[in-house]
């Protein structure tokens, strides 16, 4: 079977490429709308076949119900679906077998990857509308796409939508198992953006076990008069902002904006009495409540519900010195602070007074957790062997520990150790060694 290779066009490649779909394609080239990718296939050298794709059509009623997604969903969404706007084969389909399919099959593969290196996201679903009249759509069944219905035969033309009267059959392809349901999550799933690590929408929310529930516990200290939101609204939505990968009041306010309807509700909402409209908080609002919330209670609150939940893996023992907070008693606050690995969330919290430090704090932070079959991350200041039996015996953990140079006492024990009992190896293969 001879090798067919599917990649992008190279810059130097587009007027080529262009010509030949002007030349040989039914359409001609008219302006590929909106983000752009175009791929070329070869086989030994030659170009065998090409295809054009671009950002999704706005509106195609088939595809719609297919997907299920609101009109808020939609309109955020668009952009993670890519249509197949031209493919044109240039060798005779008899020198390779299947070559249709395989071209497409190979494009769609790497799809997504191309779409996130050029413009920064991914996409995760591909359409495409084949004119019935003039061919089957074969190939596109032989890849695996699935047919939908056909269109209403109107085209856009001049910013208007006009009938033609040639309705076009619809085959669409998802580029992930379930892709199609991700289009449709009241909240953005981790595969559509860059940041975000936690899939909110398999966070319980509502009921005695949920978010809602567990954040209701944060004192308000606001005036009860003139309040537009509760604060358990303000706090899930700051939350699921921070569990999402966002970092600032602006980033929160910005991943409050764009939430739908759906999910604003799903996180307290309540609609005006004036509109029944739902709103969500300002950037004001968020950053005048947070600043004036017990945020260790916060913290405590929302640690304490991610861990029932079994949300995150191993855990950090981090030490952190809040630049700038000393102003008044002339030494910064000192905390320590349990963080999940990978979301970087806080899970517990405490301030290191000024007469101690973190080593009897430790157990201190770690005990409210539940951390039996977890893994916990500590520098070398906690390389104690009270630490490491708290940790084993009593939360049910495995521990890593980083030992320096200067720590002779576990140097010695270490460098007396047969490794090749419970051989921990480096990257680079090397035998293990105490740092």
């Amino acid at each position: 079977m001879r090798l067919v290779v599917v990649r992008p066009v190279k810059p130097e490649e587009g007027a080529r490429w262009k010509g030949l779909i002007q030349q040989h394609h039914y359409l001609g080239l008219r302006h590929l709308v909106g983000e752009t990718i175009l791929h070329v296939a070869e086989v030994e050298g030659h170009w065998v076949g090409l295809l054009g794709w671009c950002s999704a059509a706005l509106k195609v009623t088939v595809r719609d119900q297919w997907i299920g997604w609101t009109p808020q969903q939609k309109q955020r969404r668009l952009k993670y679906v890519a249509q197949n706007a031209r493919y044109l084969l240039l060798a005779d389909r008899q020198q390779v077998p299947n070559l249709a399919s395989r071209i497409l099959a190979m494009s769609v593969r790497r799809l997504s990857e191309d779409w996130q290196r050029v413009y920064g996201h991914p996409v995760v679903l591909a359409e495409t509308f084949v004119d019935g009249a003039r061919f089957p759509g074969t190939c596109y069944r032989a890849a695996g796409w699935e047919y939908l219905g056909e269109t209403h035969g109107f085209g856009k033309n001049a910013m208007r939508y006009t009938e033609h009267g040639k309705p076009k059959q619809v085959f669409v392809r998802p580029l992930f198992r379930g892709a199609e349901g991700w289009l449709r999550e009241p909240f953005d799933v981790p595969a559509l953006g860059a940041q975000q690590a936690v899939n909110l929408n398999r966070i319980p929310i509502q009921g005695k076990e949920g978010l809602l529930a567990a954040l209701a516990r944060v004192p308000d200290p606001r005036d009860p008069h003139g309040k537009r939101h509760s604060l358990v609204y303000i706090l899930a939505i700051a939350a699921c902002a921070v569990l999402a990968g966002m970092r600032g009041y602006r980033q929160v306010a910005d991943f409050a904006a764009e939430l739908t309807p759906e999910a604003l509700r799903r996180l307290g909402g309540r609609p005006q009495s004036s509109t029944g409209a739902l709103r969500a908080p300002s950037e004001p609002t968020i950053r005048r409540t947070l600043s004036r919330i017990d945020a260790l209670a916060f913290e405590r609150e929302l640690g304490t519900f991610l861990q029932r939940i079994g949300l995150g893996g191993a855990v950090a023992l981090d030490g952190k010195t809040l630049r700038g907070s000393g102003q008044d008693t002339g030494k910064p606050q000192h905390l320590l602070a349990a963080v999940t690995h990978g979301t970087s969330i806080t899970v517990s919290q405490l301030a290191v007074g000024e007469k101690t430090n973190e080593i009897p704090e430790a157990p201190r932070v770690l005990e409210p957790l539940d951390l039996r079959g977890r893994v916990l991350t500590a520098d070398a200041m906690h390389a104690q062997q009270s630490f490491a039996r708290f940790v084993v015996e009593d939360k049910g953990a495995d521990y890593v520990l980083t030992a320096k140079d200067n720590q002779k006492t576990i140097n010695r024990l270490l460098a007396a150790q047969d490794w090749s009992l419970f051989p921990p190896v480096h990257r680079d293969g090397e035998r293990p060694r105490a740092h």
